[in-house]
């Protein structure tokens, strides 16, 4: 067991030194699948062990970047569709998001350098979640420069129809007619009502689980991404991963359409 820890750690101390000597990403989404799965594999009954396995590797996942200076980070955890489980299982993924979101507040505010900030339709949330999820956007709101984006009671169909209607409100309220506001609609005026228009589009999207699929993850802001899939479920998602992804990421060419 030592020899394999030795041998691992120099092969991450490798990969690191790597990813460090290219361009790293600006943002980086990920999708956290697998923590059922992984609770079943380990043949616990109760999912919501998976999910707090998933919550502490989303922790954890945040140190990593704030380590490698990543400015961006959106974590997908649970999405519009998820609301179809059953009321056990979805309280216990809001009781989690309560505890996590605390602790990911208290560790930004030591180390004052990630704003929190939640992304989705919060109002489907319990109130006891909303009020946690409030707290800790208050207290991060002046930290800065890096973000850490919580996209939870989030689809990305629904964030762009929360957008267009935003955007044709706010219009029709101006005084333009829908007439008017089809004539001229760009992409550009769309993407400045999505939930957090002020962040880069994210530059590597990873999935774990071995899922080929973003589900609607970004749907808008992702169309240049680069996408990395791991087999891996999410709570066995080690920093080797991570940075394999990191470096699959650099190899690539990025042309932007052109």
């Amino acid at each position: 067991m030592f020899l394999k820890d030795l041998a691992y750690r120099f092969y991450e101390n490798r990969l690191e030194s790597l990813v460090r000597k290219a361009d790293l990403p600006r943002h980086v989404g990920v999708v956290l699948d697998g923590n059922r799965r992984f609770a079943r594999n380990l043949g616990l009954s109760d999912p919501g062990a998976g999910h707090r396995a998933g919550a502490d590797k989303a922790e954890e996942f945040v140190d990593w970047c704030d380590y490698l200076g990543i400015e961006c980070v959106t974590v997908w955890v649970l999405s519009v569709d998820n609301f179809k489980r059953s009321q056990e299982e979805l309280d216990s993924i809001f009781a989690i998001v309560e505890d996590k979101v605390e602790a990911l507040g208290q560790s930004q505010n030591r180390s004052s350098k990630r704003r929190i900030r939640a992304v989705g339709r919060i109002e489907l949330l319990p109130e006891s979640t909303r009020d946690a999820i409030a707290r800790v956007e208050a207290e991060t709101a002046d930290n800065g420069p890096y973000e850490l984006l919580i996209a939870i009671g989030y689809g990305g169909r629904e964030e762009i129809t929360d957008a267009v209607r935003r955007m044709i409100a706010d219009r029709v309220r101006n005084g333009d007619s829908l007439e008017g506001i089809a004539g001229s609609l760009e992409p550009d005026e769309i993407g400045r009502y999505m939930y957090a228009p002020d962040v880069p589009d994210p530059d590597l999207i990873i999935r774990t689980s071995g899922e080929l699929r973003l589900s609607g993850f970004l749907l808008w802001q992702s169309a240049y991404s680069e996408y990395y899939f791991c087999d891996v479920f999410w709570p066995d998602f080690r920093k080797i991963d991570f940075l394999r992804a990191i470096r699959s990421y650099e190899r690539r060419k990025r042309r932007r359409g052109s």
